[in-house]
């Protein structure tokens, strides 16, 4: 009958392809799905690393832009107060100036109010010293005084002059 060589050969042989059936089917049903969820597995994570790395990469590009805004908008407030700046000490001189013309105006025309008004005095008092010169002259001809009535006329005419003042 069968010599335990054989056997042994037969079993080996048997195990070996009950080993490979084995492996086939294990690779059918449970290598490949699991390798195949493995490798789902795999590209999702690396989607996702990809997609951090976008968001990453976004963000900084982002974050760049606003240090960029930021810094635009203090050179702008910087520019505008430099220029705010230079404008209120422009009107200041500005009103200074014309506060200066202003008082030098006004100046000249008290000059010339005063100057006028004193030509007018001037005037009005040469007019009065004439016609109280007259007024003496005409007295001292209608009467020939001694000096005390000469001086008594003299005083009485003052006084007449200085009530019509």
């Amino acid at each position: 009958m069968f010599d335990i060589n054989e056997i042994e050969w037969i079993n080996a042989l048997y195990q070996i392809a009950a080993f490979f059936v084995l492996l086939l089917l294990l690779k059918k049903f449970a290598f490949g799905p699991v390798m195949g969820m493995m490798e789902k597995r795999e590209k999702h994570v690396a989607d996702q690393i990809a997609t951090a790395e976008k968001n990453r990469e976004e963000s900084e590009k982002y974050l760049q832009e606003q240090r960029d805004a930021i810094q635009t908008a203090r050179e702008e407030a910087k520019e505008i107060v430099e220029n705010a700046k230079k404008s209120s000490e422009n009107q200041a001189a500005d009103i200074m100036q014309n506060a200066r013309r202003e008082s030098e105006r006004m100046k000249e025309n008290a000059k010339q109010e005063i100057n006028t008004e004193k030509a007018q005095a001037i005037s009005a008092l040469r007019e009065q010293v004439s016609t109280l010169s007259v007024l003496v002259a005409s007295k001292v001809i209608e009467k020939e005084l001694d000096e005390r009535e000469q001086e008594k006329l003299i005083q009485e005419t003052l006084k007449e002059v200085g009530e019509d003042l």
